[in-house]
């Protein structure tokens, strides 16, 4: 896996990452660290990264249990480090899931296997956060 950060130039705190799958994502500090404010934040990133991880297992599992799974939102909270580096200390990751019909303990297990086996992100962000996970279910009653 490669990526290529670039900073935008003098004047500024923003930076494109080119991944290596060809897609751009811009990134810019906070006003008060000399950004503009023009994009996310490269830790917001890290955040949404584990959120989406997390989520695409989640999702994975459910489609091959074969259960009806029509949605899965993670919210994510997180807490850091007074002192440098500002490391993540505590993330919490509310899941709502969506469907029909499913089964309480299949949504846990599936939130259980990505946390325990397979999101390489939450497995990296716990080595110096406390991982807390909740979940919800959502009836979908639309055809």
């Amino acid at each position: 896996m490669k990526t290529n950060v670039r900073w935008m130039g003098p004047g500024t705190m923003r930076f494109i990452a080119d991944t290596g799958s060809g897609h751009l994502i811009g990134m810019d500090g906070a006003p008060e660290g000399g950004g503009d404010n023009l994009a996310a934040r490269p830790m917001e990133l890290m955040l949404a990264g584990a959120g989406g991880c997390t989520a695409y297992d989640v999702v994975l599992i459910l489609k091959k249990g074969r259960h009806d799974v029509r949605g899965c939102q993670v919210q994510l909270e997180a807490d850091r480090a007074d002192t440098d580096p500002k490391v993540f200390t505590r993330i919490k990751l509310h899941f709502i899931v969506r469907g029909r019909k499913l089964n309480p303990a299949h949504v846990e297990r599936a939130i259980k296997l990505s946390h325990d086996k397979y999101c390489s992100a939450t497995a990296m962000l716990a080595k110096t956060a406390a991982i807390e996970t909740s979940w919800e279910i959502v009836e979908d009653l639309e055809d």
